[in-house]
């Protein structure tokens, strides 16, 4: 048996189940197909009930919306479809009053193009301290007429676009990582850094418990802008192509070595930030979504005077084998209990394949899927489902921190029956059609069976179409049913807090073959059958089960909890 320790320490965030709302898709309040402030205080008490602890709210601020409000046009402002500050300040009284924390998305590696700063920026002259707040750079050749370098956007396309003098020449280039609409603010600046203790501040001083900070891994870019070409597909991300698959050691280091990624200058910042939040009482949390491999890297990250906690996206991204899971659980809690910090577990999120789907598609797609080349069809409903509440039970019973994604509590598949048309992810277009991009995990979620839009709003209207065989998938349609998704997720969650499995141990169970994963967590027994086949275990003592048991055999794909 192996024993694998936790790090120690009270604050909340520590054994938390965060659950992500992606606020156009939870509920509307007013029908107009986009969901709202108003509406996700009308159901916050569906989540109180479901059991969790926290919320996070991906983000609502003032945005042109190019690509779905991570183009931040006003920090300290809510855009209108989402409704007013007034609405956040009720919003957050509610989720308080019902013992929920509330966590807001904070997104600083770049603004919208629309953004007050970079519209000075672009009237400013070349040099000015306005020009300075991003990155602008003169091109290469006799007229400049050449990008800085060959870096490749996220989302497709050059990562650099050249702009035109207020005279109509040819000007400087700006850099954006993701969207030409996402320009990259220059965080070596300390102009730039002083505003946004101000941002933070601003939010802290409403009531927010934290941040989750997007591309935590970015802002600072290596000296010299050096060319950059990836070795593998998926390394512009940080390396998710390199997760769970069998990569060159060479090729993964590479991709460590990418220059707009993880460098140190980082970590000053969020110190920073650390000590912003220090300035406020009780336990804020800041959580990193940091793409970097290896995880003992990643652990950097979180040490005390840095982040929180940091998303695991080694384990959501692990193969469904016992051996890779034992090995990435691991891994995981050795790297950030090495800092002190806990680990945190997550299967899906507004960014990747929904894990219903995911674990049923046999290829690596994170970033979107549908029918075509890629993936060749559907996968397997049921499999894919089987395998999303086994592993769910597995991520459930682990010592840390664990997010959900809204919508998984039903057990939502990625709609991938998406038409063309309705796409609106800016990744489709920069990539000329070639890559779904993440609309398929956005679809707006079914509240209420029989009602017009599932109930996501008053009205049919939803700015992503709903799949017309989403009723069974209803709240409503779950709500008491022995054996549904969202009676799962609730007595999980209930047994989780129960036992305290969030702040326990890990000691492995040997002896029940290479496709069964086995562990005890206090008084909890935990057995998962990765394999094809049944396996006869003894069962008694059963405190849950991810799918029906018949007899004494654990089916395969299934998990179980039974008491030790």
């Amino acid at each position: 048996m192996t024993e694998v320790i936790t790090s120690t320490g009270s604050e909340w965030w520590r054994t938390a189940v965060i659950y992500q709302i992606y606020p156009r898709s939870f509920a509307s309040s007013n029908g107009d197909g986009i969901g709202d402030l108003p509406g996700i205080t009308s159901r916050l008490h569906s989540l109180s009930e479901l059991g969790v602890d926290a919320v996070w709210l991906s983000p609502f601020f003032r945005s042109p919306q190019k690509d779905a409000g991570y183009d931040v046009s006003d920090y300290c402002d809510v855009d209108p479809m989402f409704g007013t500050l007034a609405d956040f300040d009720t919003m957050v009284s509610t989720a308080h009053d019902l013992g929920l924390k509330v966590i807001v998305d904070m997104v600083p590696n770049h603004t919208s193009d629309q953004h007050v700063w970079f519209q000075e920026a672009l009237a400013a002259p070349e040099g000015s301290p306005e020009r300075d707040r991003y990155m602008f750079h003169d091109g290469k050749g006799p007229n400049g007429d050449i990008a800085p370098n060959n870096w490749e956007s996220v989302f497709g396309g050059p990562m650099w676009e050249r702009t035109t003098n207020p005279d109509g020449t040819p000007g400087q280039w700006y850099l954006h990582i993701f969207d030409v609409s996402q320009p990259d603010l220059n965080w070596e600046n300390p102009w730039v850094r002083e505003q946004f203790f101000g941002i933070l501040r601003f939010w802290l001083d409403r009531g927010v418990d934290g941040f989750r900070v997007d591309v935590a891994h970015g802002m600072i870019k290596e000296e010299g802008l050096p060319d950059y070409t990836p070795p593998v597909e998926g390394a512009s991300m940080g390396g998710t192509a390199a997760v769970g698959t069998d990569v060159d050691p060479d090729i993964v280091e590479a991709i460590q070595e990418t220059p707009y990624w993880g460098h140190s200058g980082v970590h000053e910042i969020w110190r920073e930030w650390n000590a912003v939040l220090a300035e406020y009482e009780g336990d804020r949390v800041m959580a990193a979504e940091a793409w970097v491999d290896p995880l003992e890297k990643m652990a950097l990250w979180v040490r005390p005077d840095e982040f929180s906690q940091a998303f695991n996206f080694g384990y959501m991204f692990t193969e469904w084998t016992a051996a890779t899971m034992r090995s990435i659980v691991d891994e995981s809690i050795a790297a950030f209990s090495s800092v002190g910090a806990p680990s945190t577990w997550v299967l899906s999120n507004h960014d990747v394949v929904r894990h219903a789907t995911r674990l049923a598609l046999h290829v690596d797609v994170p970033q979107g899927a549908g029918i075509g080349p890629m993936t060749k069809g559907k996968p397997d409903t049921a499999e894919g489902l089987r395998r999303a509440r086994a592993a769910t039970s597995l991520m459930l019973s682990l010592p840390g921190s664990a997010y959900l994604y809204q919508g998984e509590e039903l057990g939502l598949p990625e709609d991938m029956d998406l038409p063309d048309s309705a796409r609106q992810d800016p990744t489709w277009f920069r990539t000329n059609h070639e890559k779904y991009g993440r609309d398929g995990c956005r679809v707006p979620i079914p509240w209420e069976a029989d009602k017009p839009s599932y109930g996501f709003g008053p009205s049919a209207k939803s700015w992503l179409p709903q799949p017309a065989d989403w009723g069974p998938y209803a709240r409503d349609a779950q709500e008491g049913v022995a054996g549904s998704t969202l009676e799962l997720y609730r007595s999980a969650l209930a047994l989780r807090a129960e036992h305290n499995l969030g702040s326990g141990t890990v000691e492995w169970i040997d002896g029940y073959g290479p496709d069964v994963l086995a562990l005890r967590n206090g008084a909890v027994t935990v057995i998962v059958n990765f394999g094809a086949v049944a396996v006869e275990l003894p069962l008694d003592d059963l405190l849950l089960a991810s799918d029906g048991i018949v007899g004494g055999a654990l089916p395969a794909d299934t998990a179980v909890w039974l008491r030790s």
